[in-house]
This record gives C-alpha cells, sequence and structure tokens, in this order.
C-alpha cells in the first residue's frame, strides 16, 4: 500500500454518504446542543426543552430532524415522547468533538454525560 492509500479514512461511497448525512444533520448549534444535553440517556421533551431553553415548538423540529436522519430514536408513554442518541458511534463523534473543540475544564465536566 502507498503513502497516499494509508491516508485515505473513508473508501466506500454508501460509508462517505452516511457521514455526510450525519454531520450535515449535526452540524446546526441547537441540534448539537441537543445531542450534547441527551448524552446517553433517555430524555423527554419537555426536560430537553427546559435543559437547551428555547420553544418547544422549535426543539421538535430539530428533534424531528435528528430522527428522521436516523440520529434519534424515539419512544412514546401515554402523552409524552422520550429520545434518546441511537448509534454509540454519534456519541463517540460527539465525545471526539468535545475533545478537539472545547476547553479542558469543560471537558472534564461533560465526559460522564456524554459517554456514561
Amino acid at each position: 500500500m502507498t503513502e497516499s492509500q494509508t491516508n485515505i479514512l473513508i473508501t466506500h461511497d454508501e460509508d462517505i454518504n452516511r457521514a455526510a448525512q450525519s454531520i450535515k444533520a449535526m452540524a446546526h448549534p441547537l441540534r448539537l446542543k441537543i445531542l450534547c444535553t441527551l448524552g446517553d440517556q433517555e430524555v423527554s421533551v419537555q426536560e430537553i426543552v427546559e435543559l437547551v431553553g428555547t420553544s418547544q415548538s422549535n426543539i421538535s423540529q430539530h428533534l424531528a430532524i435528528l430522527r428522521d436522519k436516523g440520529i434519534l430514536s424515539s419512544r412514546k408513554d401515554a402523552n409524552r415522547v422520550f429520545y434518546k442518541v441511537g448509534d454509540d458511534r454519534t456519541l463517540r463523534l460527539i465525545g471526539m468533538m468535545r475533545d478537539v473543540f472545547c476547553s479542558s475544564s469543560e471537558t472534564s465536566q461533560t465526559t460522564h454525560q456524554i459517554i456514561g
């Protein structure tokens, strides 16, 4: 294998497309904040609204995008809807972004929330 071949990180088109769709869905600051708020927990829409600090209609729109892209899974219990991150790879990606972009004091405070 040549040096240029070892630098290729993703080789299959379907993997590239899946990664691009996921990153695109997470690229909005509010959606990323929702994902960081959820971490590895299952959280109701009302709790997400309280933790994120915006309107329920705004949160619901962004939750729908994340759900439709396969990033979140949802469960309904009576009149409450609960969301959680549906794939551990997403949590790992958020953890890596935290390690790269967040200050060290913030990183140590949020490590437990994101990766358990």
